[in-house]
């Protein structure tokens, strides 16, 4: 017997998807952070929406602000606690639920992995996260190790989805690749804030450099790109109970979704939990895609170079021969 065949998201060109997107602060209790996280997404499905997703790293605070073997404890594997859980509500609302784990593989090797799992609650694939940065209060690369799954779409119940995660929303190339193999909508749940300190000189730039560079993605792309962020201030505290940092790290929220003429569409606030469910129309990809038809245009056969790390030019050895 035949297997019945879903929907492409070539048939639902015409549909209107409705998004949720969660914002929250994070607490010291996994279970506490799972169980409020789980309240915002059954929120979200009350509330009409079809594909879910979280923000990074939603069951603690955000370790990463110091390099500390205790914290690899809050890994767990897929499937685990937090795919198990939310793949039931998925199945219950009939939503695709995009999930933000910090995965354990096997011993000694971590990703930060974003789980799709689809409205049936099967889990339909995993992303690990690509770009991993290495700056002050962000030291990823302690914990995760790059990604191995490349860049990926999956056609879900709902639409076409691409997910990536957080340092990955600066990088085109992801997007692009992502958008590539048809993917409607781009997901990148993130955790980024500012530097307390920092914030009068270099906090509005920062924020606008982030909105503006995944609006980009969507015009680029003529796609839509949601970015569901987290809130609060946070301070990861040492082995001593001491903070690892003074200031800690003040996470913005300001979750939103971009249609794909780069408009924003809808934006959360600074400092409130929230969750936004936004009516993304699958026609606009369409009409995007055919009256700025950057995807078409692209000259393929001009950028090998993009695979090298950086394009050294050719110096002429000598001095030129004169002409008599």
């Amino acid at each position: 017997m035949k297997k019945k065949r879903g929907p492409s998201h070539n048939d639902r060109r015409d549909c209107v998807v409705r998004v949720g997107l969660t914002q929250m602060a994070c607490g010291d209790d996994p279970a506490e952070n799972l169980r409020r996280q789980v309240r915002l997404v059954e929120r979200a499905a009350a509330d009409g929406a079809q594909i879910i997703c979280t923000q990074e790293l939603f069951r603690s605070k955000y370790f990463c602000q110091v390099e500390d073997h205790r914290f690899f404890k809050l890994a767990e594997p897929i499937p685990g606690p937090s795919t198990d859980t939310l793949g039931k509500v998925a199945k219950k609302h009939k939503a695709v639920v995009i999930a933000s784990v910090f995965e354990k593989r096997t011993d000694g090797l971590y990703h930060n992995t974003a789980a799709v799992i689809d409205a049936d609650g099967s889990i339909k694939g995993i992303y690990r996260k690509m770009h991993i940065p290495d700056d002050p209060l962000y030291y990823e690369k302690f914990y995760f190790t790059p990604g191995d799954t490349g860049f990926r779409a999956w056609d879900t119940k709902h639409a076409k989805i691409g997910v990536l995660v957080c340092w990955d929303q600066w990088f085109p190339e992801g997007a692009r690749l992502t958008a590539m193999q048809g993917a409607q909508i781009l997901f990148y749940p993130t955790a980024i804030g500012w530097h307390p300190s920092e914030k009068v000189e270099y906090g509005k730039a920062q924020h606008e450099s982030w909105e503006l560079i995944q609006r980009s993605h969507a015009v680029a792309n003529g796609c839509y790109v949601c970015a569901p962020n987290r809130i609060g201030l946070e301070k990861v505290l040492d082995s001593n109970r001491k903070p690892v940092s003074a200031d800690g790290i003040e996470f913005w929220g300001q979750s939103f979704v971009a249609a794909p003429n780069g408009q924003v569409i809808a934006k959360a606030s600074g400092d409130r939990e929230e969750v936004l469910v936004v009516p993304c129309d699958l026609k606009k990809v369409e009409f995007s895609r055919t009256h700025w038809p950057f995807l078409r245009d692209r000259r393929i056969d001009a950028y090998g170079d993009l695979t090298k790390r950086f394009v050294d030019v050719q110096q002429p050895c000598g001095h030129a021969r004169r002409l008599s």
